[in-house]
């Protein structure tokens, strides 16, 4: 089966010890992309979340690099190859199980402003995870994402009562 890219939403609170679970709809995916079960982890470049993917993007970064550089080439403008690979392969490889559960370095908890839960919003090539209230700053476009996260924990402050 080829990998599809990463579509849809998701909520996970936070469990003991520090572990988020991978929801099912992304765990397969990042399986799908892995090989296996290993979640890749960055801070977005812009946004105050975390940017989530499998091995095979890989490739695909080390194609970006490629066009980046020939891009700055074209334009006759610098480019420090060494310090852009360090910014695009600068993401954290850590295995999952059989149920999604994965430790979260602190480090990229502390970088994502993660706390008690994560929203998952499927992105294509990658999928974001936010706190809920970093994506509540988020500008109009984000209108979509932050109604689907409002619900995911609507439904779990019901389940709790």
């Amino acid at each position: 089966m080829s990998f599809g890219g990463y579509s849809g939403q998701a909520y996970s609170p936070a469990g003991d010890k520090g572990r988020f679970v991978l929801p099912p709809l992304f765990r397969k995916a990042v399986k799908e992309s892995s090989d296996g079960r290993t979640l890749c982890l960055m801070k977005h470049p812009t946004w105050k979340c975390l940017t989530g993917f499998g091995l095979s993007r890989k490739d695909e970064l080390e194609a970006q690099l490629d066009r980046e550089e020939e891009l700055a080439y074209r334009a006759e403008r610098d480019f420090d190859r060494d310090t852009r690979a360090s910014q695009l392969f600068g993401f954290t490889e850590m295995p999952f199980d059989d149920s999604g559960r994965f430790v979260m370095p602190e480090h990229l908890r502390t970088l994502g402003g993660i706390e008690d839960g994560l929203y998952f919003q499927g992105a294509g090539r990658f999928f974001t995870l936010w706190n809920p209230s970093e994506l509540a700053e988020m500008g109009d476009d984000w209108a979509s994402a932050k109604a689907a996260c409002e619900s995911f924990l609507a439904d779990i402050k019901a389940k709790t009562k």
